[in-house]
């Protein structure tokens, strides 16, 4: 038992007295249900966010208009995962769970038959709500439900959603948009969504009501947390298309929301029922898995962002045919997390050196794709791929394991907020730093190869076909910039390995 267990005031936290459920082959159909509707969940923005330059014909909606669709549905996606946890105690996880499953499925039937694009606006925000309610169930039901034994192989389902769940994004927005229509980047969440809402309605138990907590509600954290992260991600999102600091409004949701966050984090440390338990970040092993995790998202979707780019403005790719290479990375997922809750689960396997060696491959890859040319086609990619196989599940399921194997089983619903709010908000920000980046380095690279060019005579003859080759050498320099910044995030990473964590056993190794 660590220093930070339960106290007094939050005894109301605690569940009633059941009995234990016994684990089994009903447990694990509730928990791959759980699993299913997250992943689908995750796919649900990616396709959408892949495919919305086809979304937007067929809508006859701007550019514009569909960012903010993009936002929308990640902001109060973002902000679900902070409060669901505390609603699945009140209302109880398998009743919580389905109901967002099934609200989640309604809103997504519902999308394309939106008659104009600010019905498609309030129904992708709701869909984002119900949506963003999901991962954090999945952590609960794993550190809940599963013995000590075979945790790592629950949470190894959980890191799923990092490593294998995006990496679909691309084939199937591809899939749908080429070959059958772009309703199915809405609809294709429906089967998967009603066979998980069977798994789950059988599979989990069934707890009681705990509506007393609602007399302890925290509406003031309520009231400054949800729309502060809200501000937040939205004001990430929107920052690169309205120029940053340089837009009023990227200025105001970006201070009103760090207002507004600071202000939620004071009242947190307060509160006898609190939505994040600010106590834990005093466990330092918890701490250094959260501030990890938010590089190594930025690592992981950068592979994902870059090579995509790349292919598509310099040889013309359509998601279809980039799908080969984040599907040779995200398939063999499903075999090698596993293996790597295997090797974390022996006694004598310090996941921390695990974790340093999966930071070591994702760093070595991305240095590899620093050599990039314009040359490269989609078969250049494939060895970089190699290395994410195991690179990306190395680096995942550790910090899983030193987050939750530090502290008390009570903790577990405050564990799963922070855990979950911080890996949505480090999407979000990876997101706009990627951007960002892009933004900056495309206009140095541009500006520097036009200088070059000066007064050559190569300048006045065939000007469009020199701008269009002037633009994909500007790309492939960027790609090249990206690789190396994220090869660095990663080599700092491994670097915080050395002073930060503690070890940690598994929960009970095998013999």
């Amino acid at each position: 038992m660590t220093s930070l267990t339960v106290t007094a005031p939050l005894a109301a936290t605690r569940p009633a007295a059941v009995a234990p459920p016994v684990f089994g082959p009903r447990i694990i159909i509730g928990l791959v249900g759980v699993l299913l509707a997250v992943l689908v969940s995750g796919l649900n923005e990616m396709v959408t966010k892949v495919a919305l330059a086809d979304i937007r014909g067929a809508l006859a909606i701007g550019y514009d208009e569909g960012t903010w669709l993009v936002a929308s549905y990640t902001a109060t996606s973002v902000a679900a995962m902070a409060f669901a946890p505390w609603c699945s105690v009140t209302f109880s996880l398998r009743r919580f769970t389905l109901y967002a499953i099934s609200v989640f499925t309604l809103l997504g039937a519902l999308s394309p038959f939106a008659p104009n694009y600010e019905s498609l606006l309030v129904l992708r925000t709701l869909q984002g709500l119900a949506g963003g309610a999901l991962p954090p169930m999945l952590m609960t039901v794993a550190l809940r439900f599963l013995p000590a034994n075979v945790k790592l192989y629950g949470l190894a389902g959980y890191a799923l959603t990092a490593t294998f769940g995006p990496g679909l994004g691309t084939p199937l927005a591809g899939l749908w948009t080429e070959y059958v229509g772009w309703q199915w980047t809405f609809w294709q969440i429906i089967v998967p969504c009603l066979i998980a809402l069977l798994a789950v309605s059988y599979g989990l138990p069934q707890d009681p009501l705990r509506l007393e907590r609602l007399k302890h509600f925290n509406w003031r954290g309520l009231l400054l947390g949800f729309p502060a992260i809200c501000l937040l991600v939205i004001g990430v999102l929107q920052g690169n298309r309205l120029d940053w600091l340089e837009s009023s409004l990227i200025c105001g949701l970006l201070g009103g929301g760090l207002l507004l966050m600071v202000l939620f984090l004071i009242n947190e440390w307060s509160q006898p029922i609190p939505f994040f338990k600010m106590q834990m970040l005093g466990v330092r092993n918890l701490s250094f898995a959260l501030l990890t995790l938010a590089g190594v998202l930025v690592v992981l979707l950068a592979v994902i962002i870059i090579p995509s780019a790349y292919l598509a403005q310099v040889q013309g790719y359509r998601p279809i045919q980039t799908a080969p290479i984040t599907l040779l990375a995200a398939l063999p997922q499903l075999i090698a997390l596993p293996l790597v809750a295997a090797l974390c689960n022996l006694r004598w396997v310090d996941c921390r050196w695990v974790l340093g060696i999966g930071l070591s491959m994702l760093a070595l890859s991305c240095i590899g794709g620093s050599m990039l040319t314009s040359t490269w086609i989609r078969d250049d990619f494939y060895a970089l791929q190699w290395l994410q196989i195991f690179g990306q599940p190395m680096a995942v399921l550790p910090l899983l394991m030193l987050a939750t194997g530090s502290i008390s089983p009570m903790e577990g619903p405050f564990a799963s907020a922070w855990f979950n709010t911080v890996k949505g908000l480090s999407a979000v920000l990876a997101t706009g730093v990627i951007e960002a980046l892009t933004t900056s380095r495309l206009h140095f690279h541009s500006t520097m190869l036009v200088d070059n060019l000066g007064n050559s005579p190569l300048a006045d003859s065939d000007s469009a076909g020199l701008a269009h080759r002037l633009h994909e050498q500007a790309v492939v320099l960027t790609s090249s910039d990206l690789y190396l910044c994220m090869a660095g995030v990663a080599l700092a990473l491994i670097l915080l390995i050395f002073w930060l964590p503690t070890r940690v056993y598994p929960p009970r190794a095998p013999t």
